[in-house]
């Protein structure tokens, strides 16, 4: 039989995007035999109150016996709540989310937003978690999100689910939790109730009568935990043997594991001990126990099928195979032997989070693993997971899951993963982050990276500077520019001393070094270090390779930042040629240096030369690419602005028609890029004077920008000026100024009073003063914005000399 068995319960699937009710994240099933706790309990389910957190924690006489694993059915009393709310229609949103890392919660977020149909802010899984939060404080739909397992309550910081309209369940085995929630409930839970522990045994063993004699003694032996209950209650049911009998087992069981004093009672490891050691009776003999052995290093709340059943999981296994080759097949029976005696549970419905393991049990596997056996399963789980990890076009949710696993593998192993090097799948998880747009996990991850492997190997280590270049590029990610610039100058430094300047990681850390040098405006700097770049790297690797073509194309770009067009279009033209020479004309590497070179002569003023480029461009796009491709998408918006910049209205405003027909039927009405092509036609509309035409698609693109972005995002702030502007040309000056005056006071509070975009808002509403009359104000506000110029941008920028005529201007009336 291939596949997953059913181990029981309700299979749950998503709903269709933006349809109701919607269910997000991996909600679990209920356990066979699920006993309502309607004592232990309390019932919650029917006592939960609109906008309020219940927080569930782990009693503490049970917290003392079973350490910080738990094992008194939070998680199955917190599925429990969420299936009668679903199925008595009592949510229309409900969402489950794994608190196992800060980016797993946002993650789990930003899923949700695209599960209820809100458009995504592309800004990242940061801002569509933002969004998400956002959205739930101000719906009316009943709403009901879990936040399972969390361990560290930074993990929510800023993060906590709000809403007159929802409710919230946490579960965790740390009381200090319930004080970053807002209003919290606690509940206490500790193990079932007397007549809950009998209930869940008769129903477990409902086929046999005669193995009840002896139930209330053996839930009592067994403390009426649940998760041991269940142990007992599967190999019960399995083996046919009455509740007297396990007891006795129990007794002679104790101590088989060696279970820490004060960590996890000898009673809890006695009953995994027989569950352990039934499972590694069945066929095939002995292998579930080094299933066990991976499993119990991995995420508890779901680990990807694949990785059990991986080359490398197979070859762990066969070494307790007597000499035989275990496959595929044989690897999915040792596991569902497991899940056959209670040991972990089977989820068919989601390859990403397939099998779960409680954290008692992998506590108690733990445990019993000799040292040199934990090292092979450590590495074995290590190797599984690498292979597994898709290199392109994973989902977020399987990414998820593996960043998980890595990070409990990297916590149960200490510094197995790091000597004599890093692992791969340490890298693997680290870019995962990076590519998955998490920029401030990313940072925290590489830098975790470095504290551990710095002492092992040194700064100047191969390895230790290819983390450190990582971190780097996360800190220019997150736009901490400064950081970034701090991190590279060190590296910089060190790969001179130690590997010599002239090494290719010291040539990727001075390239490297220009950018974020170039992002954070110190143009100098950026040019110096790139020709210093572009020269060691043509030298060292000849002119056509990948990384000098990357030098040059660097180079190109810091002088276009610092508005040396003519260089810049040097190098861009170079960088072309070599392209076009090794990959070929339609390469999309050739493509992208075409773009950059047409996108340099439109900053040089040579629309002559750019418009054909970019009709190029576009052609070649259609062609090789598609029409309905992003990068079309972008090429055509790319030709309505340079026909735009040359004066040729007609044409630009039939290709912004075009622009955002496309990307509405593509993207989506409230995509971001949509909106942004809806400016961008009500821009062309404005400078062609067709005013009627322009305003309704400013009003709406304001009104989007508010939606999905916020109303101080930079891109807002921008929709509400060029609003304001339109107004103005419009001569609707009682509704122009209080959106200048409120542009003004936004981009004061939210990028500054010197910034670029501040200065432009305040020499607007001057322009809009003096329109209306208003002249003593206007003169004011005139003079003021020409001292902020010349003292921010200097007397020659473009925005002081136009500031300078108009104080000029406006002293002449």
């Amino acid at each position: 039989m291939s596949g997953w068995a059913i181990q029981g319960g309700t299979n749950w699937g998503q709903s269709g995007k933006g349809t109701w009710p919607v269910l997000s994240g991996p909600l679990p099933n209920l356990a066979e035999s699920y006993t309502p706790r309607t004592e232990s309990g309390l019932a919650l389910a029917n006592r939960l109150e609109p906008g309020g957190t219940v927080v569930l924690v782990t009693a503490d006489e049970i917290a003392r016996e079973l350490g910080a694993v738990g094992g008194t059915g939070k998680t199955q009393l917190a599925a429990a709540i969420a299936h009668t709310l679903w199925n008595q229609r009592a949510v229309d949103l409900l969402v489950w989310v794994t608190a196992s890392s800060r980016d797993a919660v946002v993650t789990g977020y930003a899923q949700a937003l695209a599960d209820v149909g809100e458009p995504d802010p592309y800004g990242g899984p940061e801002a569509a978690a933002s969004h998400f939060l956002t959205w739930l404080a101000g719906t009316d739909r009943p709403w009901l999100v879990v936040i399972d397992d969390l361990t560290d309550p930074a993990a929510l910081e800023g993060l906590w689910p709000r809403g007159a309209s929802g409710q919230a369940v946490v579960t965790t085995n740390r009381p200090e939790t319930a004080r970053h929630a807002s209003s919290p409930r606690v509940v206490w839970i500790g193990g079932f109730s007397r007549r809950e522990a009998l209930n869940y045994l008769h129903t477990r063993l409902h086929a046999d009568p005669d193995q009840w004699v002896g139930a209330l003694d053996l839930a009592t032996e067994l403390g009426f935990l649940p998760i041991t209950l269940a142990q007992a209650g599967a190999l019960l049911a399995d083996t046919g043997i009455d509740c007297r009998e396990y007891r006795i087992r129990i007794v002679e069981q104790r101590g088989r594991l060696s279970a820490a004093a004060g960590i996890i009672s000898s009673t809890v490891a006695g009953a995994g001990a027989l569950s352990i050691d039934l499972a590694d009776r069945l066929p095939p003999v002995g292998l579930a126990w080094p299933a066990l052995a991976l499993t119990c290093l991995l995420d508890p709340n779901g680990i990807p099928g694949t990785v059990l059943t991986s080359q490398a999981a197979c070859a762990f296994l066969s070494q307790y195979a007597g000499g035989a080759s275990v496959n595929e097949a044989q690897a999915r029976t040792a596991v569902r032997n497991l899940a056959r005696v209670g040991l972990v549970t089977i989820d068919t419905t989601s390859a990403a989070r397939t099998i779960w393991a409680h954290t008692v049990v992998q506590a108690l596997a733990r445990q019993a693993l000799p040292a040199g056996e934990y090292e092979q399963a450590g590495l074995a789980a290590a190797d599984a997971l690498a292979e597994v990890w898709p290199q392109h076009g994973a989902s977020p949710v399987l990414e998820q899951a593996l960043r998980d696993c890595t990070a409990k593998l990297r916590q149960a192993t200490g510094a197995l993963l790091w000597s004599p090097e890093p692992h791969p799948v340490l890298l693997r998880a680290g870019d995962s982050l990076a590519s998955a747009g998490l920029a401030g996990s990313a940072v925290g991850y590489w830098q975790a990276m470095i504290d551990a492997i710095r002492p092992i190997l040194g700064p100047v280590d191969l390895r230790t500077i290819r983390v450190r270049a990582r971190l780097a590029d996360a800190y220019q990610a997150a736009g901490q520019h400064s950081d970034a610039i701090a991190v590279d100058e060190r590296l910089l430094a060190d790969c001179e001393r130690g590997l010599g300047p002239e090494h290719p990681d010291t040539l990727n850390a001075r390239s490297s070094l220009s950018r974020a040098y170039s992002a954070a405006g110190r143009a100098g700097d950026a040019i110096r270090l790139a020709e210093r770049a572009l020269a060691d790297t043509e030298r060292t690797q000849g002119p056509q390779t990948p990384d000098t073509v990357a030098a040059r194309s660097d180079l190109a770009q810091a002088y276009l930042s610092a508005g040396l067009s003519g260089e810049a279009i040097a190098a861009f033209e170079r960088t072309l040629a070599v392209e076009e020479q090794v990959v070929g004309p339609d390469h999309p590497d050739t493509l992208t240096a075409r773009a950059n070179l047409a996108h340099a002569y439109r900053a040089g003023g040579r629309l002559g030369d750019a418009i054909p480029l970019f009709e190029r461009i576009l052609a070649s796009r259609e062609k090789v690419q598609g029409p309905d491709d992003p990068d079309t998408l972008t090429a055509r918006g790319n030709l309505a602005s340079a026909y735009r910049a040359g004066g040729r209205m007609r044409d630009a405003i039939g290709a912004y028609k075009r622009t955002l027909a496309d990307r509405e039927r593509v993207q989506g009405p409230s995509h971001p890029d949509t909106i942004t092509a809806r400016g961008n036609l009500a821009d062309a509309y404005h400078q062609a004077r067709k005013l009627k035409d322009a305003l309704p698609l400013y009003e709406r693109t304001l009104a989007d920008r508010e939606q999905v972005l916020g109303p101080d995002h930079p891109d807002t702030l921008t929709a509400r000026g060029n609003l304001a502007s339109a107004y103005h040309s419009a001569r609707k000056l009682t509704v122009a100024l209080p959106l200048y005056e409120r542009t003004l006071t936004d981009c004061e509070r939210v990028l500054g009073p010197d910034h670029p975009d501040t200065l432009t808002s305040r020499g607007n509403l001057a322009y809009a003063y003096h329109t209306a009359g208003r002249l003593t104000e206007a003169l004011a506000l005139f003079k003021s914005t020409l001292a902020d110029c010349e003292r921010v941008l200097g007397p020659d920028h473009p925005l002081t000399v136009a500031a300078r005529d108009n104080h000029e201007a406006a002293a002449k009336t």
